[in-house]
């Protein structure tokens, strides 16, 4: 039985049958994360005793007759943004290096109490701030298709852990694409859920407005199965709905017979690759065969999408890194002189040349001359954004898109423009600022025979309908 191979309703059945034991299963995932990921950088903290501890009791749970979750007993890892109760949990920053959180995010107990097993933390750009994953304080990972590449982010670890066969499935998060476009670069699939669909109690903030917590996993079947689990309402977190709730799986073998699909211009022209397109137009034919009627369409507010999205991001960001002062929060400087010193020593010395570079930027979209001016312009483009995405919903019921313009690049080939590493997500932001669900799945092969992920973006809480045509798209049929 190849362990690895198999996705979670297989292993779910295997371990309802007793064919193998969730202590089993667990010390097999164990074993190769031991073997492989030296070499993948997945992980920056590891809970194999816990994880084991967690076996067992899934074991005990299914010998006792209890209805378990079919996440009982499924070896899993967490993106090191999520609180987690007792485990270190630093966001791949100096500045939190040895923080461990005294409480754990809902996402987290909600799949503990699943009976999930957790492998451990996962390796991210630092506060989720980039798309390579090389912007880590403490290790680079790398793509397990092709070593010698990144493998996006900045949930890479994430999307890194399920390629790899280091993790059943992942969680990360998405605040202009960190999901999406490493399930793109790395084969896998990934959904950002709508705002609001997941609470994001005890995920440490990039951008409130922005940020949302969802699955990467082997199959869109399994993504819906971990949704089941994670989506719905959260006292804790006022912007959660509690229209996130119910069954993800309702319907995911509908098929696409009569589905409206558009394609937008703005996403499919030029800056990207030959490779890129041909996999989406052929990803397009394909649910056309299937019944879909295929559609292109114009989205012209879509050209402004990614300049408001880094004025908004870096904007909120400055607002919420402002409490890591090395007083409050954050690691404290070993020499100073005087309180400014130490604000100035502790924040210098703690966050990376992204984070700071970001912080920068969003300070001076808020600052008292320019905030008009470029914050509160990139709010008025954000709702001609969102104005575009529902004009076109009055005639489609999903868009169909390219995730990223390239495939995943080589490691250490970032441009030393960072305007030009921005833009490599053009076409995720959009769905981001507009608070819409959007998933990558797998649908063909670019330059170097790298993975192309197919981007589908729908209605916001139309995730049922966005996984339906995700897992078409995936079956082919």
């Amino acid at each position: 039985m190849d362990v690895f191979a198999m996705d979670i309703s297989a292993l779910s059945r295997a371990l309802r049958e007793r064919k193998i034991s969730a202590v089993e299963l667990t010390r097999s995932y164990i074993d190769r994360i031991d073997a492989r990921d030296g070499e993948t950088g997945a992980y920056l903290t590891t809970t194999f005793e816990q994880a084991l501890a967690q076996a067992v009791r899934a074991d005990e749970r299914r010998a006792d007759g209890e209805a378990v979750s079919p996440l009982n007993g499924i070896p899993m890892a967490l993106k090191d943004n999520m609180a987690t109760r007792g485990i270190p949990t630093t966001c791949a920053s100096k500045m939190l290096k040895g923080y461990v959180p005294p409480y754990s995010a809902t996402v987290a107990e909600r799949l503990e109490a699943a009976g999930c097993v957790l492998l451990g933390k996962v390796n991210m750009d630092e506060f989720a701030m980039g798309s390579t994953t090389e912007n880590s304080a403490f290790r680079i990972t790398r793509n397990p298709r092709d070593p010698s590449r990144v493998p996006g982010g900045s949930s890479g670890g994430s999307a890194a852990a399920v390629a790899a066969g280091e993790a059943v499935f992942a969680l990360g998060s998405d605040t202009g694409g960190s999901i999406r476009q490493p399930a793109s670069f790395c084969g896998v699939v990934g959904l950002k859920p709508t705002y609001g669909a997941v609470s994001r109690y005890g995920l440490i903030a990039f951008a409130s407005s922005l940020d949302q917590i969802g699955p990467l996993t082997k199959t869109v079947r399994d993504c819906a199965l971990v949704m089941n689990c994670i989506a719905g309402r959260d006292a804790r977190d006022a912007t959660s709905s509690p229209r996130g709730g119910g069954d993800y799986l309702e319907d995911l073998e509908g098929g696409v017979k009569g589905l409206r699909v558009a394609l937008p211009r703005e996403l499919m022209g030029a800056g990207v690759d030959a490779g890129v397109q041909k996999s989406i137009q052929g990803a397009a034919a394909r649910l056309e065969r299937l019944g879909a009627h295929i559609k292109e369409v114009s989205m012209p507010a879509l050209k402004h999408a990614l300049a408001a999205y880094y004025v908004l991001s870096s904007a909120e960001a400055s607002s919420n890194l402002a409490r890591f002062d090395g007083v409050g929060y954050g690691v404290r400087a070993a020499h100073y002189d005087g309180l400014y010193e130490l604000y100035a020593r502790s924040r210098s010395e703690g966050f990376g040349a992204e984070v700071k570079r970001r912080i920068m930027l969003g300070a001076f979209a808020l600052s008292e001359h320019y905030a008009d001016a470029y914050y509160g312009k990139a709010l008025r483009v954000r709702t001609l954004v969102a104005q575009d995405y529902a004009r076109v919903f009055d005639e489609a019921d999903v868009i169909l898109s390219p995730v990223a313009p390239t495939v995943a690049g080589k490691l250490g080939a970032r441009d030393k423009d960072p305007v030009k590493t921005y833009l490599g997500d053009v076409c995720t932001v959009p769905a981001s600022i507009a608070g819409l669900p959007a998933i990558s799945v797998n649908c063909g092969e670019g330059e170097g025979g790298m993975p192309v992920g197919a981007q589908l973006t729908a209605p916001a809480f139309a995730e049922r309908t966005l996984l339906r045509a995700a897992y078409a798209l995936e079956q082919g049929v």
